[in-house]
């Protein structure tokens, strides 16, 4: 099967598509189209079980006595395990630079009413990182920048856990992510196989923006999401640029479904096009795949000055990071909760 032209085209422009799914036809969809890697949430997990395709699988871990948790953590083993089958030959041909798979660890643990402390949560981030990482060769951990993952990190690079930093919106919980992981993988006997990204999230920001920060320009709103990610890439590639990893330590654009009522679906693939990673929701990729857009780079090219400094005068990044970091755990706790009670609906009606 060809590639669709303007899938091509943006691959032919640098970057590297990944799936913001692990579903098993939508993996072999994006396998064709010419992706190269894919990432999990529970809210995929808990569509794929609402679907019922999993109810034999379920129905065969009720028998064995697991309860809801356990189930949920043992189909979201068994989903991306599975996307990792059908992307290791990637993995290998690209010697680990493509063909990851990405496993979120427990959202719950940032769940306010859970009550933990960060460093209980810090403890259990590092703990879960390193027994859902054993044994497996192309899966990436995803671990929240919050200040309780932010820690977790050195330890888990150390030990040679392969990271995915999720939920990063501003420069400095990507400069932090990067600076702990980077401080781990020292600490390693060697640099083989050391591999890192960084997912910066694009569209919540210019939601924000346009909430919140209404006195930008018409030139203005709607840029803030895509300046701040393109400064965080050139950041990116100017601190691994003489640095010995072998392996390409990448930023992931992420969240790049567009939220703007009139906006192009494709609007944040194409502003971002040209280098690192794009993990797009089924979709986007499907709009872009039927689409006659022809992608060029784009990812080193910012807006005008002036544009850049009324964004840098009027929007305050501190307050941005503080609001959408609380948003942001909330959407993360959310969907296990969500998962966990789609489970319990299937136990019900399964065992009736």
């Amino acid at each position: 099967m060809a590639i669709p032209q303007a899938l091509q085209s943006l691959i032919d422009t640098g970057t590297k598509l990944y799936l913001d799914s692990v579903e098993p036809s939508e993996i072999d969809q994006n396998l064709a189209w010419g992706a190269v890697g894919a990432t999990s949430n529970p809210a995929i997990i808990s569509g794929i079980v609402k679907t019922g395709s999993l109810d034999s699988e379920i129905e065969s871990l009720l028998a064995k006595g697991f309860d809801d948790d356990a189930i949920a953590w043992k189909l979201t083993d068994q989903l991306v395990r599975q996307a990792q089958d059908k992307l290791l030959p990637i993995w290998k041909e690209s010697k680990g630079n493509a063909g990851w798979v990405s496993f979120e660890l427990d959202p719950l643990l940032e769940d306010p009413d859970e009550s933990l402390s960060d460093a209980e949560r810090t403890k259990r981030y590092i703990e879960l990182g390193k027994k859902w990482s054993q044994g497996h060769s192309n899966r990436m951990i995803k671990v929240p920048a919050s200040p309780a993952g932010l820690a977790a990190l050195e330890d888990l690079a150390a030990a040679g856990v392969t990271l995915n930093v999720t939920l990063i919106f501003t420069m400095d919980q990507y400069v932090a992510a990067r600076e702990a992981i980077w401080k781990g993988a020292q600490r390693r006997e060697n640099l083989n196989g050391f591999k890192s990204v960084y997912s910066i999230f694009v569209s919540r920001i210019d939601v924000y923006t346009a909430q919140e920060v209404s006195e930008l320009s018409a030139d203005a709103q709607g840029e803030v999401g895509i300046l701040n990610a393109k400064r965080a890439w050139a950041e990116n590639q100017k601190f691994w640029a003489n640095l010995p990893p072998s392996l390409e330590q990448e930023l992931i654009f992420a969240s790049t479904g567009v939220k703007t009522e009139g906006d192009p679906p494709w609007r944040y693939v194409q502003a971002l096009a040209g280098s690192d990673i794009q993990t797009n929701p089924p979709e986007t990729n499907q709009a872009v795949a039927g689409s006659n857009v022809q992608f060029t780079r784009t990812v080193d090219q910012l807006p005008s000055a002036d544009i850049q400094e009324e964004i840098d005068a009027k929007v305050d990044f501190q307050a941005m990071h503080d609001q959408l970091m609380e948003e942001g755990i909330a959407k993360f706790v959310k969907p296990q909760r969500a998962l966990l009670a789609a489970i319990a609906d299937k136990r019900a009606a399964l065992t009736t």
